[in-house]
């Protein structure tokens, strides 16, 4: 819906032809009322409106993503981590499904509900002119967080931790011949005891540092995170993967609507209903992998590689599903090279049509779209009224087969069959993608200091927001601006595409995906093998540190022991 805020209201007066006698000049020059610098300053006011509202979106959002992962990691028990994060993603992206559904039904609706004339408008959500009421969503939105907001006034300050944290952390001490099997206290015992000034580490130090004390140790701290591979490369891996999900969150309504000619509202009811599940599935299905077969960092490191590779597999048949490209007369192809275009444009060389006008008509018999009436030589319109709605239709069309009467609006296209495939694929993807999420979490959570766990986590966010949030939508608008065959022009300057070429379109999009998707993997690769580095020398420390190991070891009766045992 973001593309559609700034539309101005539109004027769907028909096209039709007129001779050049009785219309001397076919491009007049824009009113001083549509182009002024005043509507550029409106215009303007629009766009800061709406960046202050995503800013202020953006920091309500802190507690709830970078600090409420630490916090529920750090309060609940490390068994039980792994489940309540993947319950907090899948959560959150339940928003993001209601969204689409609801701007699915919101974009029923006509922009301007204040201006709609007592019989009703001639449009329908099928024709490319339609704006839908965008504006809606927002309100309803807004309303419920503030709802939402209330309860987080009862929380306490602490949570307490999970009672049988405690009685987790004495079974694994006393098996391995801890302090707590010779009566003394477990060291998390011993933690809770000790007063803060003497315990080290930003998290216990951090409510009583100042603004400036906590400018000087951020450097340091920050540079211990950044320094770390583990960290380093989930969040590069991360970025990838945002790239993606932000490019198709932002870009996929769209690329629904022109490659298979489906309207605004169905393509995300589409989203909503299938990929928005199967995300918030997958995510579900990664923190239960964890939690219940107990994955460990390396284990963790191969779901995720698993589950990256997978999805990226699947991008693939995406690059031969879609439409052709819409045959449109006098854009798309040279005048007089399609069957029923041989006297195109010369057939309406009496008429004098606008260049800048927008109301396109089909005809049916060669699918062929015109850009406006005018252009295909029409010079009357009928408009039939059925059922409380009416459709409109133009006779006299000298560049029609037969002179009409054609319908308004776009061609359908001939394979919009093949949209639920692609969602298909789309989600399934989706849900392998998401299977990592919880993973790569753990890996941040479990890889990185005590202390620097919640400025690890901030840190991450702001990575995300900047490197992939923020340019990823840029980037994809920019590849889709290149596929564009038709800009609409407003006061002499580029104003909205109005056709792609849709190959172009397909094969660039999804080839973004595919190219931030195999970043992932490659990210992925290189964590499994930095853990796996890392095992094999934690295996040979240990094995060296045992006194004598190597000279007892032939004195040992039955099988040679392998150096888990050893460590274990």
């Amino acid at each position: 819906m973001g593309p559609r805020i700034v539309d101005m209201p539109q004027d769907f007066e028909a096209s039709l032809c007129q001779s050049k006698t009785l219309v001397p000049d076919p491009t007049p020059a824009p009113s001083n009322s549509s182009c002024s610098s005043y509507t550029e300053t409106q215009h303007l006011a629009v766009v800061g409106i709406m960046f202050t509202a995503q800013t202020l979106l953006g920091v309500g959002g802190v507690p709830i993503q970078p600090f409420g992962i630490s916090y529920i990691d750090d309060f609940a028990h490390n068994s039980n981590s792994p489940l309540y994060l993947g319950i907090l993603f899948a959560v959150t992206m339940m928003g993001p499904g209601m969204a689409y559904g609801l701007g699915g039904l919101m974009l029923r609706l006509y922009v301007d509900i204040d201006r709609m004339p007592e019989g009703g408008i001639s449009l329908t959500s099928k024709d490319p002119r339609w704006v839908g009421a965008w504006w809606l969503g927002f309100l309803i939105s807004a309303g419920a967080v503030a709802l939402a907001a209330v309860p987080y006034f009862f929380f306490p300050k602490e949570m307490p931790k999970e009672k049988h944290e405690l009685r987790f952390w004495r079974k694994v001490l006393t098996v391995s011949d801890s302090p707590v099997s010779r009566g003394e206290d477990s060291p998390s015992e011993q933690s809770l005891q000790e007063p803060l000034e003497k315990q080290d580490g930003l998290v216990q130090i951090a409510p009583d540092l100042t603004v400036i004390q906590f400018i000087k140790v951020f450097p340091r701290v920050l540079l211990r995170t950044l320094r770390h591979p583990i960290f380093l490369l989930v969040v590069l891996s991360q970025v990838c993967m945002s790239s993606m999900v932000a490019g198709m969150a932002t870009f996929l309504p769209k690329f629904l609507e022109r490659q298979f000619s489906v309207t605004a509202s169905y393509a995300n009811l589409l989203i909503g209903g299938l990929t928005i599940p199967s995300a918030i599935i997958g995510i579900v299905v990664g923190g239960m992998l964890v939690k219940r077969l107990h994955l460990g960092p390396m284990r963790c490191g191969a779901l995720c590689l698993l589950g990256a590779l997978f999805c990226l597999l699947l991008s693939l048949p995406l690059f031969f599903m879609g439409c052709p490209t819409h045959q449109i007369a006098g854009i798309t192809h040279e005048p007089g090279n399609l069957p029923g275009l041989e006297q195109f444009p010369a057939c309406r060389g009496n008429c004098s049509c606008p260049l800048d006008d927008f109301n396109p008509i089909c005809d049916p018999s060669t699918h062929v779209e015109y850009l406006t009436p005018c252009q295909a030589g029409c010079t009357s319109r009928v408009v039939q009224e059925a059922l409380d709605k009416s459709q409109v239709f133009y006779a006299n069309c000298s560049c029609v087969v037969g002179g009409g009467p054609v319908p308004a609006g776009s061609c359908d296209s001939a394979c919009s069959h093949l949209v639920l495939p692609f969602m298909f694929l789309v989600s399934l993807g989706a849900a392998l993608a998401s299977l990592t999420h919880t993973p790569s979490f753990m890996l941040i959570l479990r890889g990185v200091k005590k202390e620097d766990k919640t400025l690890a986590v901030g840190i991450q966010f702001m990575l995300l927001r900047v490197l992939a949030w923020m340019p990823s939508p840029v980037i994809h608008g920019s590849a889709i601006d290149t596929t564009c065959v038709y800009w609409a022009q407003s006061c002499g300057r580029r104003a909205v595409c109005r056709y792609y070429d849709h190959d172009l379109l397909r094969n660039r999009f999804v080839g973004l995906q595919f190219f931030f998707k195999t970043g992932s993997l490659a990210c992925f690769a290189l964590i499994l093998a930095i853990l796996r580095q890392q095992d094999k020398e934690e295996r040979t420390q240990v094995t060296v540190s045992i006194p004598g190991l190597q000279q007892q070891q032939p004195l040992v009766s039955g099988p040679e022991k392998k150096p888990e045992e050893f460590r274990a």
